[in-house]
């Protein structure tokens, strides 16, 4: 049966009707997934641009007030002024220690010039002037609140006991006679130990009679004289602080292992603060520490306030980083460079951070300081000046939005990882110099006594410091250690000023330059640039935050040049 043309015509587009309208959910479903994606990607866009804008930018963008910079400000002022205060609160305390100190060594070692002798006070050569040096001691100790000019009295030692400890330590036992060339020792040491309290220095007769104080001098190795002494520093009562009471462990050591002929005498005082246990000062020292206090906690609110706003920000770039992470390997198949994810951890931020918790823990021990409940000068010293120094260097953050500033910057992140590599290369030959001058060198030169001194010296000389002094200090008793030293010196002045350090100025010199050319030609784009630069209102971002582009990217390796990371 044949249809007709009409209905033929009026059945076709029944049909195409019916497959369109079957078709019209999909296309919508997917013009609404596109649409999302796209409104994702926009968002995602939006917040990464404004993440890596500076606290001005910020500002003209939403108008957020940039707290982080105006805590960093308050705090750079603030933490100085209190670094300024202990730091003079702390020269108060290691001058008081120095002084009694050096006028302790007046007081007990017998004819001491005020200046040591190398490592040691001041020597012997005579068994006289052993047995005097010796009860010299003894007896300063019995007069010496007659004689002090301090403000020192007696203190217990550790069998709370007033009084000295005088110990000797000797060979068991030995007969010698150098002109036979004859020896008979037993190299077992033994030691004797003896404490005169105030009543038996009373009677030196006495204790002076005593077989302990003969000494045989052949088998004698040292004699150790020990006591305790406690003072009060009142100098501080002059800054309106609170004064400290200290306890001076005092030994005096006689030493005598060389057999030599010559007796080295060592003072060594060991100095620790105390609390008073009375202490009734009138005036206005009592009302000048409170004030300190307030400070003090005032310092304490101010950096935890930035620890928290740092912290903050790491937390929202971890999760902006993870957004950007799964968008990237979502829409492009592959993950993002490594350079790219680091662009994300700000570590101004991170040494922010760690100055924060330096300054809040330094400022707890400063108050605990303040209050005579702790003592740790040197601990408290060492946390709040470490944390100053964190703060001031994290001043170059706000000149790197600056072109002029920020290239010198740049400079020295990208010449960090070579010059670093270079330094461990550079370090193995140094360290072969360290000690062959101090295996070679140590017996005839003051200077490679000790690993540390040969280091420091060594260190001295890259720097063109002591040239001379160095050479000609060199004792000339061995012809072959004296034209050794000499081959020795020269190679590594040599070596070390005229071929590495120049090598080390000119792997900077090359970073630098690497930087000044990509300023001029742009450059190299990476993932994170280019997904940024996808905004079609680019030109229109570009003319209210200009220094955007410049301020964050991550340079790709190219041939030997490292990472470069721009700081943003």
């Amino acid at each position: 049966m044949i249809m007709p043309h009409g209905a033929e015509a009026l059945d076709l587009p029944v049909w195409n009707r019916a497959s369109d309208l079957s078709l019209g959910p999909r296309r919508s479903r997917s013009a609404m997934a596109r649409l999302d994606s796209e409104v994702k990607e926009e968002c995602l866009r939006e917040d990464l641009k404004f993440y890596f804008m500076n606290p001005c930018e910020k500002y003209r963008a939403r108008h957020q007030i940039p707290w982080k910079l105006g805590l960093q400000i308050l705090k750079i002022v603030m933490v100085t002024t209190q670094l300024i205060r202990f730091g003079l609160s702390n020269q108060l305390v290691v001058a008081f220690k120095e002084e009694n100190t050096v006028a302790f060594k007046y007081l007990f070692l017998k004819g001491y010039s005020g200046v040591d002798e190398d490592n040691y006070s001041c020597s012997v050569y005579t068994q006289e002037d052993a047995y005097e040096s010796i009860f010299y001691v003894i007896n300063q100790y019995h007069r010496l609140k007659n004689i002090s000019l301090g403000t020192v009295g007696y203190g217990e030692n550790e069998e709370n006991k007033i009084g000295l400890k005088v110990c000797k330590q000797y060979y068991k036992k030995g007969t010698m006679f150098p002109a036979n060339e004859t020896l008979n020792i037993d190299s077992d040491i033994e030691t004797d130990c003896t404490h005169l309290d105030l009543q038996a220095l009373a009677s030196p007769r006495d204790w002076k009679s005593t077989s302990f104080f003969r000494l045989e001098f052949y088998r004698l190795l040292q004699v150790e004289i020990s006591f305790h002494l406690k003072g009060i520093d009142l100098q501080t009562i002059l800054s309106r602080e609170l004064p400290d009471c200290y306890i001076f462990q005092n030994t005096i050591v006689f030493d005598n292992k060389a057999h030599s002929g010559k007796i080295k005498i060592y003072f060594d005082s060991d100095a620790h603060i105390e609390e008073c246990k009375e202490l009734n000062i009138s005036g206005s020292v009592q009302k000048n520490t409170q004030y300190v206090l307030v400070f003090d906690a005032f310092v304490i609110v101010i950096c935890s306030a930035s620890l928290i706003l740092c912290t903050r920000s790491i937390v929202l770039a971890l999760s902006l980083r993870k957004r950007f992470l799964s968008f990237f390997l979502e829409k492009y198949k592959r993950r993002v460079c490594d350079a790219d994810q680091w662009e994300f951890i700000n570590g101004w931020y991170v040494m922010v951070i760690i100055s924060d918790l330096m300054t809040i823990i330094g400022s707890i021990l400063k108050m605990e300081i303040k209050v005579k409940n702790l003592t740790n000068y040197d601990l408290c010293s060492i946390l709040l000046g470490t944390s100053t120094l964190l703060v001031w260097v994290g001043v170059i953050r706000y000149l790197g939005y600056f072109q002029k500033y920020n290239v010198l910057i740049l400079t020295m992140q990208a010449s960090l990882p070579k010059v670093l590599r270079f330094c461990a290369c550079a370090g193995m030959i140094y360290l072969g110099y360290t000690f062959c001058g101090w295996i070679v060198l140590g017996p005839y030169h003051n200077k490679f006594v000790a690993l540390n001194t040969v280091s420091e010296c060594l260190f001295s000389l890259v720097n063109g410091d002591d040239m001379f002094a160095t050479f000609a200090q060199i004792q000339q008793k061995s012809i072959m250690v004296w034209l050794f030293s000499r081959l020795y010196l020269y190679s590594f002045i040599s070596l070390f000023i005229y071929m590495i350090l120049s090598l080390f100025i000119a792997l900077i010199t090359d970073s630098y330059d690497t930087i000044k050319k990509y300023q001029q030609n742009g450059f190299p784009e990476t993932d994170l640039q280019e997904f940024l630069k996808g905004c079609s209102s680019r030109e229109e971002y570009q003319a209210e935050s200009s220094a955007f582009l410049s301020c964050i990217c991550c340079l790709r390796r190219k041939g030997s040049d490292d990472h470069l990371i721009l700081t943003n």
